[in-house]
């Protein structure tokens, strides 16, 4: 099979001749700055490459072409371009983004951190209606996206992913900050849901400018919203019906109607609660399976939605990976596989970025390892 004919295949639910691997072709499937310099140099490949970010402030690599290759991942993707207008530079460590968060890189951090939050406090609504949003329509966002895209299109035989914006929640935490996001839930959901219109209004159109371009061209179209948490969903499922759901429904739904690629959502923690939810607005795919999270078990995921969605992730980046051996690793891969890969619809990546603290000898082998398992021929016992 060519890599894209095992990805549509898997997504389709049809048995391929091994999973597909994903490595780097979004900002939440690659690995930490510090932990790619590690591995480059155990691999000797790219050692020259300057080293490039999908993401400046999550440190998420852009994977150089001779990595993915030697790992024979299936996917790449496409993302969009933040217009260097909309960022102010504050010091060497320090910058606003295009939406007003201003962000710290630590002393021996690995992430830059928020450090304010510009709608925080007592707002109103005219405070929402008059701050400066970023601009959907600036042309620098999707300079070279369709000839990026058309290349690999027909140069290539890879699954093509488009990175889209987050829908809102994301975007609203950090303009109104953690705290009061949350007391807003609880309090304040009319104010709140005002914020999610007019953040989700720019996203949409700057997805309507992408998918004008592109939507005819790719494969899969990623987008994100974390909705949960270590032990449940961030807000009560009812919470999440009321506010968000409906929002998140007309996101997707407004993908679909330009694109025929499927779409993937990315969401941490346990979702367990709201899978139907989910599947009901429109997801296809759902990633990055956090396995360690409570009630997300993959063979129970399986078995009661395997025939709905698509799964992609799921090797364990809490535990296995950062503490476990390379053949500990190599049993992690056989049970995902075994959980999620009969009859298609799974991909295999790491559950999230992989940081810094895995061993490069785990990367290795749980790529290689997801090259070598047949699924449909394993029985994992758990």
């Amino acid at each position: 099979m060519t890599h894209r004919e095992r990805v549509l295949s898997a997504l389709r639910h049809e048995q391929t001749d091994r999973v597909p691997i994903d490595f780097g072709s979004t900002r939440d499937s690659t690995i930490l700055k510090p932990g790619y310099l590690k591995l480059r140099d155990h691999l000797g490949i790219a050692k020259d490459s300057p080293v490039k970010l999908i993401s400046r402030f999550l440190q998420a690599v852009q994977i150089p072409e001779e990595i993915k290759k030697f790992f024979d991942a299936d996917l790449r993707g496409v993302g969009l371009a933040a217009p260097p207008e909309g960022v102010t530079e504050i010091s060497e460590s320090s910058f606003k983004d295009e939406w007003g968060v201003t962000r710290v890189m630590p002393p021996g951090g690995f992430y830059y951190d928020q450090v304010d939050a510009p709608l925080a406090g007592d707002i109103t609504t005219q405070d929402i209606l008059r701050y400066p949003w970023p601009d959907p329509d600036n042309p620098k966002r999707y300079n070279g996206l369709r000839q990026r895209t058309r290349l690999l299109r027909e140069n290539t035989d890879y699954a093509i992913v488009l990175q889209l914006p987050a829908p809102f929640v994301h975007t609203s935490q950090y303009v109104r900050g953690f705290q009061d996001w949350f007391m807003d839930c609880a309090a304040n959901q009319e104010l709140l849901g005002l914020l999610f219109d007019a953040i989700m209004e720019v996203n949409l159109a700057i997805c309507e400018h992408a998918l004008k371009q592109v939507g005819d061209l790719v494969d899969i179209v990623f987008t994100s919203d974390d909705i949960g948490m270590q032990y449940g969903p961030a807000v009560s499922p009812e919470t999440y019906r009321r506010l968000f759901k409906p929002r998140h429904t007309r996101y997707f739904q407004f993908i679909h109607e330009r694109t025929r690629a499927q779409l993937a959502f990315h969401t941490c923690g346990s979702v367990w609660a709201l899978l139907p939810d989910l599947v009901e607005a429109g997801v296809d795919i759902l990633n990055p399976v956090q396995v360690s999270a409570t009630n997300m078990d993959s063979a129970q995921l399986k078995k009661a939605y395997g025939k709905q969605i698509s799964f992609w992730g799921a090797i364990d980046t809490q535990h296995v990976l950062p503490h476990g051996s390379p053949e500990e690793v190599r049993e992690e891969v056989e049970r995902r596989i075994s959980d999620l890969a009969v009859s298609g619809g799974y991909l295999l990546c790491a559950v999230h970025n992989i940081q810094p603290d895995v061993p490069p000898e785990n990367i290795v082998a749980m790529y290689q390892h997801a090259r070598e398992v047949k699924p449909g021929q394993l029985i994992h016992s758990s």
